[in-house]
């Protein structure tokens, strides 16, 4: 494979990213005009906002077994159109069962996106020799960003649903279009070759399990950062209505600088200090909010919370698809891939009730603490990331040589 066509896959795949990220931003922030739209009740809204991640999960896992016959991108070239189609259904539909579908298959659709997205890009990451995998996901934290951003100017304009999302769509789903015709597929070389000694299938979950767990980690932190932010500093920490909106916006752009340099930190100090630096500062980002006597102190809290978690995810990834490559050669690391990525929903379904519940029954402050130690004990697990994301070794060469087909595409 040719240095142009990896460099031209690489740019096709951190454009999907992107898109995936203004696809999920302009759903998640356009909710209440969603629930007024169709009429759902507050006692009914919170089994829509679950049905997406469960729903998610189960693409995932489907993913996992139609990517043993076709190539993950065959999968996420189609899966990218149906997620930007069901966004749009959710803006015109018209009653409830309507809604129903339409949230169904966004779900189902995400699973199988962010699925064979990520089995993308740790097979080119892989194919490189190096860190590229934060760089995926600081796309899509830039498209994240711009989809609340066009979905704040909906909401403030008075815009329709059907028309904040249809020229959205109209404009993105044509390029992804596009831009899949350059995506690269690990070659299904022989194992042995790969450097891989099971069948693809065998990965253990035992051998996963210190991913999955920091994958959930990772998510519950997450969901506590996108749900919480806002009412923590209006109702703990006295702030206005405007200045509580300030702190996931701030969460979000540190999130994207620290993807944006957390390639070079992986290629100097290596993916399990990268790892260790960000639980870390997770843990200690919490610490400060829980403990903020002001509203500064909370906003400098989450800003730290950006800058922590947002290494986790995409080292994570990048270390499961190693382990499953290793095992099982790049069948092996889609495997992984995929039944990691159920834990990112998993995270998202706990974080929020978790916080909630401690919250209510306790306080806000002591619930801070839970996702501050269940970071905590991704420094544990630290060790698991090591060998993931530098040079890989004196086998790099003859394993990119086996990963990747001439033409790059599957074999």
């Amino acid at each position: 494979m040719t240095d142009t066509r990896m460099r031209r896959g690489r740019a096709a795949l951190a454009f999907s990213f992107l898109v995936q990220g203004v696809a999920f931003a302009l759903l998640v922030t356009r909710i209440p005009a969603i629930q007024d739209r169709y009429g759902i009740s507050d006692a009914l809204l919170p089994a829509f906002l679950a049905a997406v991640p469960v729903l998610a999960g189960v693409g995932s896992v489907v993913t996992e077994r139609v990517v043993r016959r076709v190539a993950p991108s065959l999968v996420l070239r189609w899966a990218q159109p149906v997620v930007l189609l069901a966004l749009l259904a959710v803006g015109v539909g018209q009653g409830m069962i309507q809604i129903a579908l339409a949230l169904a298959v966004f779900g189902l659709a995400v699973g199988a996106l962010d699925a064979s997205m990520n089995m993308l890009g740790v097979s080119l990451q892989r194919a490189y020799g190096r860190s590229i995998m934060l760089g995926f996901h600081a796309a899509y934290s830039l498209g994240g960003i711009a989809g609340a951003s066009l979905a704040w100017l909906g909401a403030h304009g008075g815009w329709a649903l059907g028309g904040s999302y249809a020229p959205v769509v109209g404009v993105l789903l044509p390029l992804a279009l596009v831009g899949s015709r350059w995506y690269v597929d690990a070659a299904a070389g022989p194992v042995e070759e790969a450097g891989g000694t099971g069948s693809g299938r065998g990965v253990a979950f035992a051998v996963l399990l210190p991913f999955c767990l920091v994958m959930s980690f990772a998510y519950i932190g997450d969901s506590t950062v996108s749900n919480w932010s806002a009412k923590y500093l209006q109702d703990v920490l006295g702030s206005s209505e405007q200045t509580a909106t300030v702190p996931y916006n701030v969460y979000m752009v540190m999130t994207l600088l620290g993807r944006t340099l957390g390639d070079l930190g992986v290629r100097r100090f290596g993916a399990a200090a990268v790892v260790r630096a960000g639980a870390v500062l997770a843990a200690a980002g919490f610490a400060l909010v829980a403990g903020a006597p002001g509203v500064a102190a909370g906003m400098a809290g989450f800003t730290l919370l950006g800058l922590g978690l947002c290494v986790l995810v995409p080292q994570t990834f990048a270390a499961a698809g190693r382990i499953g490559f290793e095992k099982g050669g790049p069948a092996g690391s889609d495997a992984a891939v995929a039944r990691l990525n159920v834990f990112n929903y998993v995270g998202f379904l706990v974080g929020s009730p978790l916080v909630g519940v401690i919250g209510d029954a306790w306080s806000y402050r002591g619930a801070m603490l839970v996702p501050m130690a269940l970071v905590l004990v991704t420094v544990g697990y630290a060790r698991s990331f090591e060998g993931t994301g530098g040079r890989y070794g004196d086998g790099h060469e003859r394993a990119r040589a086996a990963d990747v087909g001439r033409d790059g595409h599957r074999l």
